[in-house]
């Protein structure tokens, strides 16, 4: 057993996690490192993290993240498209590939027996894509279309908007979309240099629930492990700015479909390696929101602030709801509103409003403070219920801050908020230099800055991090 144990610790390190002997941390001589949960259930799960995404972008080429995304699951050195496409369907399993502004993530469950397989589906995806002319020219097409509905869907267009004005040409403001203007230029050599220069072992994560650690530490040493570590890639900090921007009316897709201005205002947080994070969480709860029309049974927030205070009250009001974008290093969190047209004015009256309003003495109640508590631990305990959101979250906390948080000591970090932490964090918010999206006819959202000042935000206090 000594001898078993000296031989295996030449080719990695091997971390018992949080002393639960299920969860294994290695990492190998080349720099991946491997995650797993060891629990036993009836099917696994598999993802790859990497550190790719549109944040890593050159500013003047972006839109390969997304292209990445979109040939994904596609020819390799080992099999043609036809045949990846077949040994999917046969698994039977689910498999997803997604691009996101600080990740590259490629994700899949099968049955326990299909884990070999799988991972080599995986392997091949990420390691020896063939690009081949045919696919690229239909991903070509395929994102050229996507690009083209997108004006019809605010909800993609406002929030990539807002990090454009937050983070202007750099990092966390550059597209998570290709831009339809980028289409026609874009050139099979630079997506192979992209995939070159990012996907490199020491910029991996692999992650993988069901699977026993050594089973885990042999597949990807077969497959990943004769890779050598790159140059590490020095990767600006996020510059934080703010401001306005403002695009004109979109009609509706359909006509039956109400005509709605929208706006989006954010502001600057410390993102996703501060304990502030948990404030914010319980704040987003807090307020929480939706739409006008929401049908189900609870769970819902229809308690919310947002919900009580501005859906029950405004029938001009479709849609308010609360968002929280985390990210390394900082993060933007805002509110969300679409009213009709003749309601613009009062959007950013309302936004204002209920932000300035928590910060009134007594104005957060016990009973509304713990209520948005019990709710983000239930979605916290509801999400590891899923094998595939608690494989992402094994896989991006290790990405993210090489190191794993447990549920248990988020909840103890959630339990032992108070409200002076909510408002606290609530006056650093307002402080900052809000980022805005308006979406309609701009003289009839009025005077922004009259109505921020009114209530309090943007006070050019002194920056808080």
């Amino acid at each position: 057993m000594l001898r078993r144990y000296l031989s295996t610790s030449r080719s990695h390190f091997n971390d018992v996690v949080h002393g639960n002997p299920s969860i294994n941390l290695s990492t190998l001589p080349n720099g991946l490192r491997v995650i797993t949960d060891s629990t036993p259930g009836h099917f696994s799960a598999l993802g790859a993290y990497i550190d790719a995404g549109s944040k890593f972008e050159d500013p003047s080429k972006p839109g390969i993240s997304h292209l990445m995304d979109r040939l994904a699951w596609r020819s390799t050195e080992k099999y043609t498209g036809t045949e990846m496409m077949n040994a999917l369907s046969n698994l039977g399993g689910n498999y997803m590939c997604s691009a996101q502004r600080e990740s590259m993530i490629y994700q899949a469950s099968v049955f326990n027996k299909d884990v070999d397989k799988m991972f080599d589906c995986i392997s091949q995806t990420i390691l020896e894509p063939k690009f081949t002319d045919k696919e690229f020219l239909e991903t070509l097409s395929t994102i050229d279309f996507e690009t083209s509905v997108m004006v019809h869907k605010p909800d993609i267009v406002l929030p990539e908007l807002l990090h454009k004005v937050a983070y202007p040409d750099n990092t966390l403001g550059l597209p998570l979309y290709c831009p339809v203007e980028r289409i026609p230029y874009i050139s099979k050599d630079e997506v192979l240099n992209y995939h070159k220069s990012f996907y490199q072992p020491q910029n991996i994560v692999v992650s993988m629930i069901g699977v026993e650690h050594a089973h885990a530490i042999k597949l990807v040493e077969s497959t990943f492990g004769h890779l050598t570590k790159g140059p590490a890639h020095q990767v600006p900090k996020p510059k934080y700015v703010g401001g306005e921007i403002h695009i004109p009316f979109q009609p509706p897709l359909f006509s039956n479909l109400p005509e709605l201005y929208h706006m989006q205002i954010g502001f600057e947080t410390t993102g996703l390696l501060n304990d502030e994070l948990y404030s914010l969480a319980v704040l987003q709860k807090l307020l929480g929101g939706g739409s006008s029309f929401s049908a189900g049974g609870p769970g819902k927030g229809m308690f919310s602030r947002l919900y009580t205070r501005v859906l029950n009250q405004y029938a001009f009001i479709e849609n308010c709801t609360s968002f929280n974008h985390s990210y390394v290093g900082s993060g933007l969190f805002g509110i969300n509103i679409s009213a009709s047209p003749n309601a613009a004015h009062v959007m950013p009256q309302i936004i204002g409003f209920e932000f300035s309003s928590l910060l009134e003495p007594n104005a957060i109640s016990d009973s509304e403070f713990n209520r948005a508590k019990n709710q983000l631990i239930s979605t916290l305990l509801y999400n590891v219920e899923s094998k595939l959101a608690a494989l992402e979250d094994l896989g991006r906390q290790i990405q993210c801050q090489n190191k794993l948080v447990s549920i248990d000591e988020m909840i103890e970090k959630i339990n032992a908020l108070t409200i002076k932490d909510l408002t606290k964090v609530v006056e650093k918010l307002i402080s900052s230099n809000p980022s805005v999206v308006l979406q309609g006819d701009r003289e009839a959202f009025g005077n922004l800055d009259d109505v921020f000042k009114h209530f309090g935000l943007n006070q050019k206090r002194s920056k808080w991090f």
